[in-house]
């Protein structure tokens, strides 16, 4: 017979009983974080499934595990040409999938490593980590953290060059399929550009948005509404809401904040800005484009990072 959800709860924390653990977010966007300076914590997907349950466990949107890189295939690899990357960001979804990237969560990560005293970080200094997206580098701003999201780029490059668009998506309270733009910040995203607010509040994303065609690994869906006017002062504004693959609707999404200003800014035409100032429910993040290595656009993405609270499992 099947163990029920509460056993296979039951018996996940059971098996993590004395592990530390701390609780922070990103603009909403919440995640379980662990330490694991020595490398000796293995979280099964189903243990991390348990932790980020908003019922039965701690949690979040995802969990992220604090790591140094020598002690994973993918962070050895990084550190060959990147000898700083001495932490690296082992992050899943609240379901115990593997993610490339979390934008908002590298933010919180860099705020736990310096709230364990595992680095240092004054205000201006930057911090070089890994993650299964490539190198990411992170400076501080006071209180606040920005990061160097790296390149971006367009999933299906030659539609989104001819068309403008390049998929279909279909969601609950929005009466027929729409347009979108598909983009690459390390993870996917598929971009929909919404006409008003009314719109964009009674569109229910309680189940998956369908993606036609979907990226080969799936994707996060972003609904966008560009604010009237949309650049202000040099600033470009828009209001957003994601459906996160392996997680649901989340409070806010920093890749998916950068690849909707990107999608919008492709749509706005040559004169659109670089600056950009997403609005989720979660709060505020900034993101803005500049020229990067060899002249590849990059994109940075910045906003707050809090630890709420730290305990251990029984």
């Amino acid at each position: 017979m099947n163990a029920t959800l509460a056993e296979t709860t039951e018996h996940a924390f059971r098996t993590l009983g004395g592990l530390r653990f701390s609780k922070g977010h990103g603009t909403g966007n919440d995640f379980v974080l662990v330490a694991d300076p020595e490398g000796g914590h293995t979280i099964a997907p189903e243990q991390v499934a348990a932790l980020c349950d908003r019922h039965r466990g701690i949690g979040g949107d995802g969990l992220i595990r604090a790591v140094p890189s020598r002690f994973l295939p993918e962070g050895r690899e990084l550190l060959a040409a990147a000898p700083d990357a001495e932490w690296f960001m082992d992050y899943r979804n609240g379901d115990g999938s593997l993610s490339e990237m979390c934008g908002n969560g590298v933010r919180v990560f860099v705020h736990f490593l310096r709230a364990e005293g595992l680095v240092d970080l004054p205000d201006g200094g930057a911090l070089t980590i890994g993650t299964r997206a490539g190198i990411k580098t992170v400076v501080r701003t006071g209180d606040d953290y920005a990061v160097d999201m790296g390149p971006w780029e367009f999933i299906f490059p030659g539609e989104a060059t001819a068309k403008a668009m390049d998929s279909l998506v279909t969601a609950d309270g929005l009466e027929v399929p729409r347009p979108a733009l598909s983009v690459s910040m390390g993870n996917p995203h598929t971009v929909v550009a919404l006409a008003e607010l009314s719109e964009l509040a009674g569109t229910r994303l309680y189940s998956a948005p369908v993606v036609d065609p979907v990226p080969a690994n799936g994707t996060n869906v972003e609904f966008v509404v560009p604010a009237e006017p949309l650049v202000h002062e040099g600033v470009g504004s828009i209001t957003m809401r994601v459906h996160e693959r392996g997680v649901g609707e989340t409070q806010s999404c920093g890749t998916g904040a950068c690849a909707a200003a990107v999608a919008i800014r492709h749509w706005a035409g040559a004169e659109a800005p670089d600056t950009w100032r997403v609005h989720v429910p979660g709060g505020v993040v900034g993101v803005k484009f500049f020229a990067g290595p060899g002249g590849q656009e990059h994109v940075e993405l910045s906003g707050p990072a809090a630890i709420v609270a730290s305990g251990t499992l029984s």
